[in-house]
C-alpha cells in the first residue's frame, strides 16, 4: 500500500466526521452540547454506544486473549446484561426524575457538595488516565505502521507527538461546538466502521483458510478455543465470580459513569432511554461473540500457517493483519482500530468538560451568567482537557514502559469503587452522612482495596482477587459512609 492511499482513506474518514459535526452543530447551544436538546433518537444512541464501550485496546485485546482464556470472557458479558437491566430499571428512572445533566449532581442532592465533588473527581481521574492510556496504546499501533517506514514528502519522518497531536486536534474540532448532539451521530458512524472492521477481518481470514460461512462456524465451535463456562470455584474464571463481576462492572462503568450516561440522558424520554439500554445489551452480547470468534480464527490461522503467537497476545491481531493477511486486511484493521479508538475517546472530552463545569465549577448554579459566558468557559475547559490528554499521552511515550501503563489502567479501575459505594448507600438508605468526611472515605477505600489485593494470597490462603475487587472497594466505601452517617434526630 502506498502512503498516499492509506492517508487518503484516513482523511476521507475524518472528512465525513467533520461533515457530520458541521450538520449537527449548526445553531448549537449549551443544551445541545450537554444533552443534545433532549432529542436524540434512542436507536442511534444504542448503536453509538457500541463504539463508546469498546476501545481500541478492546479491539485488539479481546481477540488476542482467546488463546489463553478461550471464550470465558463471555461469562463477564452475560453479567453485563444483568447490570444493564439494573441501569434501566433503577438508575435511569432516578436520573430522569431529577432531570440531571451530570449524574453526580444526585450525590449533592443526597449528601451534599463534597460528595458531588468527590464523585466527579474520581470520574475525572479515572477517565482522563484511562482515555490517555488507551489513546496511547492505539496510537502506538497506528503510528509505526503509517510513519516509521514512510517519509512525508520524501524527507520528513513524522514524530509520535505529531501523530498524537493531530488525533486530539481532530477530536477537538468535531466535538467542540456540538458536544453530545454531534457525538450521538459521529459515534453511530464510527460504530458502523468498528463492526465492519470485525466482520471484514473475519472474511479476510476465512478467505485465506478457504472457509465458507458454515466452515467458519464449525471450525470455531469445534476448536479448543470455544470453551465458555468454568464451574471450578477455585479457578479465576469460575462462572458465578465472572458473571456477578460483569454485572457490577456494567453498573459502575456504564450506569455510574458520566461518559456512558450522558448520551442516555439525551434521549427524548425515560422510556426511550430504557429501550436504548435494552437494545444495547443485546447488540453488545452479539458483538462480543463476533470478537471472540475473530480471536479463534486468528489463532487457527496462525496455527495453520506456522506463525508463532506473540508472548503478548495483544500483538497477534496487529501482527497478522499488518504483515500476513494482505493489504485489504491491513486497511480493514486500521479502519476498525481507528473507529474503536476515536468513538471511545472523543466523547471523553465532552463528558469531562460536562462534569468539570457542572460538578466542580457549579455552572448550573450560576443563574446570573449569560449564555455567552457559559459557552466561553465551556470551550476553555474543553481545550484544557484536550491539552491534558496530550500531555499525559506524551508522558506515557516518554516512560515507554508497558508495565507502567498497565499499572495506571489498573489504578484507574480502583476509582470506580467509591462511586459504587456512594450510589449504593444513597439508594439503599435514607440516612445522610457527614458530607465533609466523604472525600476521606473515598480516598481510603481504594487504598485499603489495593492493600487487600497485594496481600490476599498470603492473608487468605492463596486467594487472588480478580474483577470482584471492584465489589470489595464499593463495600469498603459503603461501610465508611455508614460509620460517618448522621444520627437520626428524635422528634
Amino acid at each position: 500500500m502506498s502512503p498516499a492511499f492509506v492517508l487518503s482513506c484516513i482523511a476521507g474518514y475524518f472528512g465525513f466526521l467533520l461533515l457530520i459535526a458541521w450538520i449537527t452543530s449548526r445553531n448549537a447551544n449549551s443544551a445541545s452540547y450537554f444533552l443534545g436538546n433532549k432529542a436524540s433518537p434512542w436507536i442511534a444512541v444504542a448503536f453509538g454506544l457500541i463504539g463508546d464501550s469498546l476501545s481500541g485496546v478492546t479491539f485488539i485485546s479481546v481477540p488476542g486473549q482467546v488463546g489463553t482464556n478461550q471464550f470465558s470472557y463471555l461469562q463477564i458479558v452475560l453479567g453485563y446484561v444483568l447490570g444493564y437491566v439494573v441501569i434501566a430499571q433503577v438508575l435511569l428512572p432516578l436520573y430522569y426524575r431529577l432531570n440531571l445533566t451530570s449524574i453526580y449532581s444526585y450525590l449533592r442532592t443526597r449528601f451534599g457538595p463534597f460528595a458531588q465533588k468527590s464523585g466527579s473527581f474520581f470520574f475525572l481521574l479515572s477517565r482522563t488516565a484511562g482515555a490517555a492510556a488507551r489513546l496511547y496504546l492505539a496510537a502506538s499501533v497506528i503510528h509505526p505502521f503509517l510513519f516509521d517506514r514512510w517519509l512525508l514528502f520524501g524527507v520528513w519522518k513524522v514524530p509520535f507527538w505529531a501523530t498524537v497531536s493531530t488525533i486530539i486536534l481532530l477530536m477537538l474540532v468535531y466535538t467542540l461546538k456540538g458536544g453530545i448532539k454531534t457525538l450521538v451521530w459521529t459515534d453511530t458512524f464510527q460504530s458502523t466502521f468498528l463492526l465492519l472492521g470485525v466482520v471484514l477481518s473475519i472474511t479476510a481470514i476465512a478467505g485465506e483458510l478457504n472457509f465458507g460461512v458454515g466452515e467458519i462456524i464449525s471450525s470455531v465451535w469445534q476448536s479448543d478455543f470455544s470453551r465458555v463456562f468454568s464451574w471450578d470455584w477455585q479457578e479465576p474464571k469460575y462462572f458465578w465470580k465472572q458473571f456477578f463481576s460483569g454485572a457490577f462492572i456494567a453498573i459502575v462503568m456504564t450506569g455510574l459513569d458520566q461518559n456512558m450516561m450522558q448520551k442516555n440522558l439525551s434521549c427524548r424520554s425515560l422510556r426511550d432511554a430504557q429501550k436504548n439500554i435494552y437494545a444495547f445489551s443485546v447488540v453488545m452480547l452479539l458483538v462480543n461473540v463476533l470478537f471472540l470468534s475473530l480471536g479463534a480464527l486468528l489463532h487457527l490461522y496462525a496455527r495453520a500457517k506456522g506463525i508463532e503467537v506473540p508472548e503478548k497476545t495483544d500483538q497477534l491481531f496487529p501482527l497478522l493483519a499488518l504483515q500476513h493477511l494482505g493489504s485489504f486486511a491491513a486497511v480493514v484493521f486500521l479502519a476498525g482500530l481507528t473507529a474503536a479508538t476515536f468513538s471511545s475517546a472523543d466523547s471523553v472530552l465532552t463528558t469531562l468538560t460536562t462534569s468539570f463545569c457542572i460538578d466542580l465549577l457549579e455552572m448550573d448554579q450560576k443563574t446570573a451568567w449569560t449564555e455567552e459566558r457559559r459557552v466561553s468557559l465551556r470551550r476553555r475547559v474543553h481545550f484544557g482537557f484536550a491539552a491534558v490528554l496530550l500531555i499525559v499521552i506524551l508522558g506515557f511515550a516518554a516512560l515507554n514502559s508497558q508495565a507502567v501503563i498497565t499499572a495506571i489502567l489498573t489504578l484507574a479501575g480502583y476509582t470506580y469503587g467509591p462511586l459504587l459505594g456512594l450510589f449504593a448507600f444513597g439508594l439503599l438508605h435514607k440516612r445522610t452522612v457527614r458530607d465533609r468526611l466523604v472525600p476521606l472515605i473515598c480516598v481510603l477505600s481504594p487504598i485499603l482495596s489495593y492493600v487487600l489485593d497485594s496481600n490476599s494470597q498470603v492473608w487468605f490462603g492463596g486467594y487472588k482477587f480478580g474483577f470482584e475487587l471492584l465489589m470489595v472497594n464499593g463495600l469498603l466505601t459503603y461501610v465508611g459512609l455508614w460509620i460517618i452517617r448522621r444520627r437520626e434526630e428524635k422528634n
